[in-house]
């Protein structure tokens, strides 16, 4: 069974100046984030800007991280509105070198409960890795109900599910029907902390991009159970957490990046570069980390 830890990063996808895709700063980054305690690497999701990236680069992008990854697990966000197109990039990535892939819930048509479920089921059953399930309505427009996981639980390769809602709640649900063999991630770095505290297995983080020692080092204290510690570092974060949202992301974790020495470079339209007052925003976060 695929390890996946307890701290996947959403990858941003680093560009160059002309706004093409540089690989070497691509590498430098994954090894940077393995040294700094990521788990996984999540290549074209939602941080990746995968809506503006040609499938092309898609694939290379999977091949180029899997050079270097040394074991640690590389996951393909490979779904979009379209299942057939979600399987065809699914296989692709598979035979690429992904280790799984991170399915959204399909997008602007926002199907029902059971077209959802269909979906993932015939993503799932189409290729021979693990596959997570990405529940983020606030993008989607649909919220994958907790009757529908438990559904897809029953799928053998579909081994987790990623909740971007922020909604406690949901979570709080999905983690009472999980079985010992599927995982619930938090999807958002403010509910880190009490997700895990529930029982969450961890989290795919933009944050981490960051503070992957500290998150990974909180994760650790609630496992000793010295919750107060563990806290102090949630509490400690909260500022960037919300600073690298002050923006579309990832406009806001590439300038972060870009701080820290770290060239990610600009993002591409419909996303814009930041203002004056968002930029010095991530600054003033940035030097107090």
């Amino acid at each position: 069974m695929l390890d996946l830890g307890n701290l996947m990063t959403a990858m941003v996808t680093p560009f160059n100046q002309d706004l093409e895709v540089d690989y070497n700063i691509l590498q430098k980054l994954s090894l940077n984030l393995i040294e700094n305690k990521t788990t996984g690497l999540v290549v074209f999701g939602t941080t990746g800007e995968s809506p503006t990236l040609t499938k092309e680069e898609k694939l290379n992008i999977v091949k180029s991280v899997k050079e270097i990854s040394n074991g640690v697990p590389v996951i393909a966000g490979s779904g979009s509105y379209s299942t057939k197109d979600t399987i065809e990039l699914s296989q692709e990535c598979e035979k690429a070198g992904a280790d799984a892939l991170l399915i959204v819930s399909p997008y602007y048509n926002k199907p029902d409960q059971r077209g959802l479920y269909e979906h993932f089921k015939s993503v799932a059953n189409s290729v021979n890795i693990p596959v997570i399930l990405y529940n983020h309505p606030g993008r989607t427009g649909v919220t994958i109900e907790v009757s529908t996981l438990e559904k897809l639980i029953e799928i053998d390769n579909i081994v987790a599910i990623k909740d971007s809602s922020c909604n406690i709640e949901l979570s709080t649900q999905y983690l009472r029907v999980a079985t010992p063999n599927f995982k619930v991630y938090s999807g958002d770095d403010s509910v880190n902390f009490p997700l895990y505290c529930l029982g969450a297995a961890g989290a795919v983080s933009v944050a981490s991009h960051i503070v992957g020692k500290q998150i990974s080092e909180m994760f650790n204290l609630i496992d000793q159970k010295e919750l107060k510690k563990a806290r102090e570092i949630h509490f400690s974060l909260v500022d960037l957490f919300k600073a690298l949202f002050c923006a579309p992301s990832p406009a806001p974790v590439k300038a972060a990046l870009n701080l820290k020495g770290i060239n990610a470079g600009g993002v591409r339209l419909p996303l814009t570069s930041l203002t004056e007052e968002n930029y010095n925003r991530i600054l003033n976060v940035v030097n107090k980390i």
